[in-house]
């Protein structure tokens, strides 16, 4: 008899099949989240405390206050406009406006990908990280720690940038110096998915492009 110990038998079979998807879905969120987290408390600052007549300081761990998104850039591109054209940006990179009909697959790039694909992308809940070509390698391990195993990140080198890191929604956009600033956890944490998405839960991967990680 041919093996059929994969195949769901019934709706019971089929009911746990896709409740452990769902369960699997949102253990790869938990994971995406402490890893944002994880960015955000960078550089925790430290508090020493003399032990009394015992000539001891104590190491107290302070609680680090939430990174302000104030620097955040607001725009106002109306979603929904799509174009097999070449798209003339205002913004370098883009963060909305016309975009090619299919989006950017999410994930780590090595080179640059399509700003038409990238904006479609942002459309559908993505955040895109995007760096300078000679920005130091471990600065973009960082980055890609940040946004390793998130559905809706992308990362990709860029020429010409305005800072050494911009981090950009639909709408949003934010420069950065380092990557170890702890906006790019809070970023991610507000915008992946954020309410300023057009199409949220639309796809961010069979589209185009092949990310390396």
């Amino acid at each position: 008899m041919p093996d059929t110990q994969d195949e769901p038998t019934g709706p019971a079979d089929a009911g746990r099949q896709d409740r452990a998807a769902r369960v699997a879905a949102m253990q790869r969120a938990d994971r995406a989240r402490a890893r944002r987290r994880k960015v955000a408390l960078i550089a925790v600052p430290v508090v020493l405390v003399a032990g009394a007549g015992a000539g001891v300081a104590a190491v107290i761990a302070a609680q680090p206050d939430p990174p302000s998104l104030e620097a955040v850039r607001t725009f106002q591109y109306t979603a929904g406009a799509h174009t097999e054209e070449p798209v003339q940006y205002a913004e370098n990179p883009p963060v909305g406006g016309e975009h090619n009909p299919v989006w950017q697959n999410c994930g780590v790039y090595d080179a640059a990908v399509p700003n038409e694909n990238a904006v479609h992308s942002m459309e559908h809940g993505a955040v895109w990280i995007t760096y300078r070509p000679d920005l130091p390698a471990e600065q973009v391990q960082r980055l890609r720690e940040a946004v390793e195993g998130d559905d809706y990140t992308l990362l990709s080198p860029y020429p010409d940038l305005p800072a050494p890191i911009v981090l950009s929604a639909w709408n949003h956009q934010l420069t950065v110096q380092d990557a170890s600033d702890r906006r790019v956890g809070a970023f991610l944490e507000e915008y992946v998915q954020g309410a300023q998405t057009p199409e949220p839960g639309a796809l961010c991967s069979n589209g185009t492009g092949t990310p390396t990680g």
